[in-house]
């Protein structure tokens, strides 16, 4: 269609691939932890970030996905720095653990993840699974991080990003909004 193509002040369009839009780019020294990125959109943003030469840390539910995505760039891009860990659906725990040591100038953190259309279910944590994956998950990992980004940006005068994914289904939510009161509960119909 036309109006995806047609190019903006930048020069670029929503047909324009990341690659074409991080052309010339060096970004070695950069950190950034992708979360969903074993497929899809997560596994495009890791493979152009470490074409580019950033460290990618890749938090994935599926860790023979993410290994497979991992091998594939690196098949690809033999110099690329890409390590996975495994997120499940103990998201509080894990979020903790892949903050430990992630003082890195530049860091960033691209909250990808997400769920839709999977049969009710509580994480690990005893959320609904939908939530907690698609928002709380990025909440608290974006507030475990931000003191310490805030903290090595001050230090290294280089600043790390926290970018947030959604897709469109927030343009079908309940009338009345997030039902915290039954957020837990297994709706039916």
């Amino acid at each position: 269609m036309w109006v995806f193509r047609r190019k903006g002040p930048s020069g670029f369009s929503a047909s324009s691939t990341a690659e074409e839009v991080t052309q010339g780019i060096d970004a070695a020294g950069l950190t950034a932890i992708v979360t969903g990125a074993s497929s899809g959109i997560g596994a495009e943003t890791t493979r152009v970030l470490a074409l580019r030469g950033v460290h990618v840390i890749m938090a994935v539910r599926n860790m023979a996905a993410g290994r497979d995505v991992k091998d594939a760039i690196v098949l690809q891009n033999p110099a690329a720095k890409v390590d996975v860990m495994g997120f499940g659906s103990q998201f509080f725990g894990l979020c903790q653990e892949i903050c430990i040591g992630f003082h890195r100038p530049g860091s960033s953190t691209i909250n990808n993840a997400g769920i839709c259309g999977t049969p009710f279910m509580l994480s690990k944590d005893n959320i609904e699974l939908h939530f907690a994956t698609n928002h709380l998950g990025h909440f608290l990992l974006t507030d475990l991080l931000l003191d310490i980004m805030k903290k090595t940006s001050q230090e290294s005068n280089r600043e790390g990003r926290i970018v947030n994914v959604y897709s469109i289904s927030h343009w079908w939510p309940y009338g009345e909004g997030i039902r915290f009161d039954k957020i837990n509960d297994h709706y039916s119909g």
